[in-house]
């Protein structure tokens, strides 16, 4: 089996309650996603997608991923799309870096394996474990007793984990985290997500006030020796997302103790290939994850639930479901959350059917 195209899509995905906001003042309304199609001389075509957080998130940009993709998609034709290691070393080679853009690639060769081995993507994975997986849901950043009203109508769809966007005035902050506090029920899980947006000063100040609350704390700080420090500085469970790219930095947190969580997005690491990896040491060293990525729509979310779903129980802190979050459906056969929870399909690949009238025709074309 050869490749013999990869094709781009681009979809604009609104979302459902109009605005995305998280620290630094920084606001999407409309989520700019990228469908990758790799097409083989045996008639079976696999399906990505990339949706970053807009450009002042991470070191991605929408308009990256279609740039990357000609940039390395010429590279790949004529390989074997099952022999993923040769793959991602190719994209690796022909690209230094932008792990963002490789991810639609690998994960719609993740799609092709199989469906040529008539396997759902969850049992390549590892397994599936149990009939479905915990989601968390974000709390946009909006006023304190906005985000606390959120967690009713949060709970009320089934959700227990609530991931609150703070990293914005330390004030203001600490009675978001309060307040929302006060909302809880026993069993629920708040998490303070700062989106690297607080200097360490305002870290160590909120940590200090929060002391008393049962919250876990996301990412306070820009840099990792930054968030290692306030890890340092408080007792509540930590968690490392942004400083999380590779191998490497897992390795590194685990041995400063630097976490007890890390969110692994599987396009900021390259695709599921390398978040598969991750995903196996951090199961050998004993972290708890929560599997997610950027952004995206139905196939994202796919993507998502088969390595979530392929995750030891007891290591999967929460997973999730981004096509619930906007209006736009791109796919059948996409993961529908049901009272907070969703699985992974049991049909072979990724278990989806692109809605082509929905993604119009492609961008890129390289054949």
């Amino acid at each position: 089996m050869k490749i013999t195209a990869v094709r781009a899509y681009q979809v604009d995905l609104p979302l459902h309650e109009g605005s995305y906001k998280w620290s630094g003042g920084n606001v999407v309304t409309l989520f700019d996603s990228t469908v990758v199609a790799v097409e083989t001389d045996a008639g079976i075509t696999g399906y990505g997608e990339v949706c970053p957080l807009g450009p002042a998130y991470l070191p991605a940009y929408a308009g990256g991923v279609r740039a990357g993709l000609k940039e390395i998609g010429p590279k790949l034709l004529g390989l074997d799309p099952r022999d993923l290691g040769v793959l991602n070393r190719r994209m690796d080679q022909a690209l230094r870096g932008h792990p963002y853009v490789k991810s639609g690639i690998d994960v719609a060769c993740w799609d092709i394996l199989g469906k040529a081995t008539g396997q759902p993507a969850v049992t390549l994975l590892g397994g599936r474990y149990g009939d479905d997986f915990p989601l968390y849901r974000a709390i946009s950043q909006e006023s304190p007793a906005d985000m606390a009203r959120r967690v009713h109508q949060y709970r009320a769809e089934g959700y227990t984990k609530f991931q609150l966007k703070v990293g914005g005035d330390p004030d203001v902050d600490i009675e978001r985290i309060r307040a929302t506090s006060k909302e809880l029920k026993q069993g629920d899980v708040l998490i303070a997500d700062a989106n690297t947006g607080w200097l360490m000063h305002q870290a160590t100040r909120v940590v200090d006030a929060v002391k008393d609350v049962d919250v876990y704390i996301e990412q306070p700080c820009m840099s990792y020796e930054e968030c290692r420090a306030i890890r340092d500085r408080t007792q509540r469970p930590f968690i490392l997302d942004e400083v999380i790219d590779s191998l490497s930095a897992v390795l590194r947190g685990y041995e400063d103790r630097a976490m007890d969580v890390i969110n692994l997005k599987i396009s900021k690491v390259g695709g599921l290939t390398k978040a598969r990896q991750i995903r196996d040491l951090c199961v050998a060293l004993g972290i708890a994850m929560t599997i997610e990525d950027t952004w995206g729509g139905d196939i994202v979310t796919a993507a998502i639930a088969h390595l979530a779903h392929s995750t030891p129980p007891e290591f999967l802190f929460s997973a999730t479901d981004f096509n619930s979050y906007v209006t736009t459906s791109i796919a059948d056969g996409a993961p529908e959350r049901v009272m907070g929870r969703a699985k992974a399909s049991d049909q072979p690949g990724l278990g989806i059917s692109p809605r082509f009238n929905v993604l119009g025709k492609p961008v890129l074309e390289i054949a």
